[in-house]
């Protein structure tokens, strides 16, 4: 017979104690600790441990390999950070911040997925749910809505429904009977992401869950949840802005390099293919302050638009300021600026942005973010049809970068002219339809773009 025991569990980070503690131990934060209580089995743990299942021990190359494939979710962008489709038996993590469109891509995905597909939500009642799925448009008879917060509950259904794809928005909504705390304690987030594991597992059955984010952008509840899941997806973007990324944190089945870009419409998420073209603002005329850079995010190389205004101090402490740019790396590079090549910006403001609402942490970024910010400061327009990627050294010299061939090619394929990239001692690159510029030194690039 189980026995009620008390304990008292960190919420931010999991750790228990057998009584409160004002500073947790693990974390070392201030009142974390609540008191919960767990429903301990009575019964030995040699009669109900895994022993007495009769699992034998089994040499890798007689397993046998399953003869299902992966599923597709007829969502190329979502396909392609789960390295292919849904793994049949996984478990997915999807996080992110509140109103960024967890719910909308999930959704979309209910309705596009060809198999039969479970939405449980513990937020929204089913005719919310149904309110949303008019808006984004088609309705499939596919799509089953279940309003429940039981764990139990949403197993048992799910059996009898015998679903192709479960969806659980979110885990933080549910609880278990095993656990007698309120839903979203941490106790209650590992029982019942548990018990769906093993449920998803013994099925086959792929499982998608919601998770909440905390406010300094980690996912909320335990650690030990990340572990748990097979996968974990992040979902960024700015309500200020359009689009949407999506990444992977981790991937057991796939690669964590891939990404996936959406933009957010009136209608719900539109997948972007190709998103240089949507990054890039075509203008009629020529302005100063522009440049573009070839980057890569994961695998996929696409162009960004730079963008940089040098301008008069007017207070007595000139200001710094970059969105989606690091602005320690942003000092740094002002400071080779002025220190080697001879600019004098320690008087002037400067605001960099990154068109789109991107944050982008390549590091090839450099040689375009510097370009762009003499081009203010001269308030000269770079000439058009030129693009740039390298790395920009202490010393001002122009280090190598990754996958240099992939950004020439995306560079050459939507009709730059010129591109400025670092020298190399074997150049075995033949993109034909783009001039390839070798450089050294920072100086240089100057030199030949307002010679």
């Amino acid at each position: 017979m189980a026995k009620a025991k008390a304990i008292y569990v960190c919420q931010n980070c999991g750790a228990n104690s057998s009584k409160w503690i004002g500073r947790c131990p693990s974390c070392n934060e201030w009142n974390t600790y609540s008191e919960e209580v767990v429903l301990v089995s009575s019964k030995s743990p040699a009669l109900t441990s895994s022993f007495a299942t009769g699992n034998k021990p089994i040499l890798l190359n007689e397993i046998k390999e399953s003869a299902s494939k992966r599923i597709s979710t007829s969502s190329k962008e979502f396909d392609r950070v789960l390295g292919g489709g849904l793994v049949p038996g996984a478990v997915v993590l999807i996080g992110g911040e509140p109103g960024i469109g967890k719910s909308t891509l999930l959704l979309q995905i209910a309705q596009q997925f060809s198999g039969k597909t479970l939405y449980v939500s513990g937020e929204e009642s089913a005719e919310q749910i149904k309110m949303r799925a008019d808006r984004l448009g088609s309705t499939k008879n596919k799509v089953y809505f279940l309003a429940e917060v039981l764990t139990e509950a949403v197993i048992n259904q799910s059996k009898q429904l015998v679903p192709d794809l479960l969806i659980i928005d979110s885990i933080q909504t549910l609880r278990t009977e095993q656990v007698e705390s309120s839903p979203g304690t941490v106790t209650q987030i590992r029982e019942s992401a548990t018990q769906l594991l093993h449920y998803a597992k013994e099925t086959n059955l792929p499982v998608i869950l919601v998770g909440h984010i905390t406010k300094d952008g980690s996912l909320a509840g335990p650690k030990v949840l990340e572990h748990v899941v097979d996968t974990v997806l992040q979902f960024e973007g700015d309500n200020h802005f359009m689009y949407r990324i999506l990444r992977a944190n981790k991937n057991r089945f796939g690669s964590t390099s891939e990404i996936g870009i959406f933009e957010m419409l009136q209608s719900g998420l539109r997948e972007v293919e190709n998103p240089s073209e949507f990054l890039l603002s075509h203008h009629q005329e020529s302005y100063s302050g522009i440049s573009t850079c070839s980057t890569i995010e994961g695998v996929r190389p696409f162009l960004i638009e730079v963008q940089a205004l040098v301008s008069s101090a007017v207070y007595g402490t000139p200001q710094r300021t970059s969105t989606g740019f690091d602005t320690k790396r942003l000092n740094m590079l002002l400071a080779v600026l002025e220190k080697r090549i001879g600019f004098k910006l320690s008087t002037k403001d400067v605001f960099l942005n990154i068109a789109g609402g991107l944050k982008v942490a390549d590091t090839a970024i450099d040689l375009a973010v510097i370009c762009a910010i003499l081009s203010s400061d001269v308030d000269r327009p770079i000439p058009k049809g030129n693009c740039f990627a390298g790395e920009v050294g202490l010393s001002g010299e122009i280090r190598l970068t990754g996958r240099l061939d992939q950004r020439i090619s995306e560079a050459a394929k939507l009709g730059y002219k010129r591109i400025f990239v670092p020298s190399q001692k074997n150049n075995t690159s033949k993109t034909s339809g783009i001039e390839v510029v070798e450089v050294q030194k920072v100086e240089q690039v100057f030199a030949k773009l307002f010679s």
